[in-house]
Parts: structure tokens; C-alpha cells; sequence
């Protein structure tokens, strides 16, 4: 299991210590972990795979694929929740400010700006075909 911890970290592009953070626990547990002195509770693997929504047999065998596929609905509930829980890379400040933009507009407003959305993904649906 110390392999695949490692290797969904870097997969994620996440130091130890951004890692732990996201967990609530030590950065040098993690380390532990990743080196193999120490093998995470059960708790701690069910953390992890809410967390960053890994496939448990994967992380406990190495079986199947890394990620669990999500239906949309809960992977938009998860970036909702992203937002809500105060991550502050410039995607996310970018989202909050439109979403509070958006709140504070008129009718008419909205309308053009529902317009103009539209219109933007109908060509990046193009772009996709």
C-alpha cells in the first residue's frame, strides 16, 4: 500500500505536507506510510478515498482503477463542496466571484449573461467534436 499512497499523491501533484493537510493528520505520518513503517487504519484509508475519491480496492490491492467514476451530480457536489470549504486557487476565487456576480444581477442582466454562456458552450461543444 506505501506504493500506492505515494503514487496518488503524486498523482495529484500534492506535497506530504499539502496531503496531510487535506487529511487532518502529520505530515510525517504520511511519510510512515509511504515508506512502509507504518500501514494506515482503516479509518485513515477511508479518509483518503473520500478525500480524493480513490477506489478503495485499488488502494488496498492495487486492483481496478485509481479513481472511482462518479455520477456527475455527486462530482459537482464535490467541487461545491471545494468551494464552500474555502480552497483558494485562482479557478476557485474565479467561480465564487461570477457565482456572487451572477446573484447580484437583474432579469435582464441574467438573461444576457445566459445567452452569451449558452453561446460559449455550443462552441466549445464544437470544439469537442
Amino acid at each position: 500500500m506505501k506504493d500506492r499512497i505515494k503514487l496518488l499523491r503524486k498523482e495529484l501533484e500534492l506535497t506530504q505536507e499539502k496531503f496531510s493537510e487535506r487529511l487532518g493528520i502529520k505530515r510525517n505520518t504520511i511519510a510512515k506510510y509511504e515508506t512502509g513503517i507504518n500501514e494506515p487504519t482503516n479509518a485513515v484509508i477511508s479518509l483518503i478515498c473520500r478525500e480524493f475519491n480513490v477506489n478503495e480496492q485499488w488502494l488496498r490491492t492495487g486492483e481496478g482503477e485509481m479513481f472511482r467514476v462518479l455520477p456527475e451530480e455527486d462530482e459537482l457536489s464535490i467541487y461545491i463542496e471545494d468551494l464552500l470549504m474555502g480552497t483558494e486557487d485562482s479557478v476557485h476565487k474565479a467561480i465564487k466571484a461570477f457565482l456572487l456576480a451572477y446573484g447580484r444581477m437583474n432579469d435582464p442582466s441574467k438573461k444576457v449573461m445566459n445567452e452569451l454562456i449558452d453561446n460559449w458552450l455550443e462552441e466549445m461543444q464544437k470544439g469537442r467534436d
